[in-house]
C-alpha cells in the first residue's frame, strides 16, 4: 500500500515542506528538501518519530524540583510511559547536573539525566 505524507522539516529555519512516499512501511522517496538533513529527518519522522523529553521532578528535601531530560530522543509513542516513570521517581538530594536519574526509561534504552544541580 502506497501512502504520501507532507512533513515540515525542523532542522533549520528554512522549514522545507517535503513530500514523503511510503510503501509497505518503507520510505521510497523524499521530495522538496533543500539539504541532506531534511532528507534524513523526513525518513525518520515519517516512519518512527523521535522526540527529546524535558520535564521536572520532585525531590525529597527540596522545595525546588530538578529539571531533567532524556539523553537522546525517544520514540514518540513512549513519551507517556516516560512521563509516568518521571512522576514515580524517588529522588533525594544531592543531585548534580548530568547525574543519571533513571536508566532505560520506558524500555527505550535511553537514560534520564539531571540538567541542574540541587544540593
Amino acid at each position: 500500500m502506497k501512502e504520501t505524507q507532507l512533513i515540515t522539516c525542523i532542522n533549520c529555519p528554512v522549514g522545507c515542506r517535503m513530500t514523503v512516499t511510503i510503501e509497505d512501511g518503507i520510505v521510497v522517496s523524499v521530495k522538496d528538501h533543500s539539504c541532506k538533513r531534511g532528507d534524513v529527518y523526513a525518513r525518520q519522522e515519517s516512519v518512527r518519530p523521535l522526540r527529546m523529553v524535558t520535564a521536572v521532578a520532585r525531590v525529597k528535601g527540596s522545595a525546588v524540583p530538578v529539571s531533567l531530560k532524556t539523553q537522546q530522543p525517544i520514540p514518540k509513542d513512549k513519551i507517556k510511559a516516560c512521563m509516568e516513570e518521571i512522576f514515580r521517581l524517588d529522588l533525594r538530594l544531592p543531585i548534580m547536573a548530568g547525574d543519571v536519574l533513571k536508566e532505560n526509561v520506558a524500555d527505550t534504552g535511553v537514560n534520564l539525566v539531571a540538567t541542574r544541580t540541587l544540593v
